[in-house]
């Protein structure tokens, strides 16, 4: 039978998704309705959710130097609960550089991929839902190629996005902009696939 201390990681590694989530949520919100004059209310709720996520990983850190027996390696736990972390900060960076180069206008690629980042995160909650079952999953290894799949869509979306933003180099200050956003939303993609590769590694080194 599985110890209860064995679900408490599980279930902490899925709530750090949950914050992702609501991070990824956040940020199409944004991207949909953009308003640069609510940019600071935007970035205090943003970090909220950030600071929300890193006070969890921190407790179960607390303790997991206590524990003598976890379900899969520390360092696993360890290496999941900070890639997971990694895909809300990197929301984060997104949002703050909207507000740091004064963007006014959302371009539509940056819609794309928004989208792209809230699916990326709900396969992410699907799969880590299945996750402390792995060895009797029929459905994990399907959830790990779908994110993988998305952040190839992620990738050539930033190709064409690159691609278009540099069609017309008229104004250098845009160019710079979005070529630092759209390097901070693909980010978020990999960011996510990151969790998918860590997962797939534990699977394959418990079965």
């Amino acid at each position: 039978m599985a110890r209860k201390s064995d679900q408490y990681y599980y279930s902490v590694l899925s709530e750090g998704i949950d914050y992702c989530m609501q991070a990824a949520d956040l940020l199409l919100e944004t991207l949909k309705n953009y308003h640069p004059e609510k940019m600071d209310a935007c970035i205090r709720d943003m970090h909220a959710i950030e600071h929300a996520a890193d006070l969890g990983k921190h407790v179960m850190m607390s303790r997991l130097v206590k524990e003598f027996i976890t379900p899969i390696e520390r360092e696993d736990i360890i290496e999941l609960a900070q890639t997971i972390d990694d895909v809300t900060d990197e929301i984060e960076d997104v949002v703050l550089r909207l507000y740091m180069f004064h963007t006014k206008i959302i371009r539509p690629e940056a819609l794309q991929f928004g989208s792209i980042i809230v699916s990326c995160c709900k396969a992410m909650k699907s799969m880590m839902e299945e996750f402390h079952n792995f060895n009797k999953s029929g459905t994990i290894h399907q959830m790990i190629i779908d994110i993988n799949r998305m952040e190839e869509d992620g990738d050539k979306l930033y190709t064409d996005a690159i691609h278009a933003l540099y069609d017309d180099p008229s104004d250098p200050i845009e160019i710079f902009t979005w070529t630092e956003i759209f390097n901070r939303l693909e980010r978020c993609c990999d960011a996510c696939e990151d969790v998918a590769n860590v997962v797939e590694s534990v699977i394959m080194k418990n079965t």
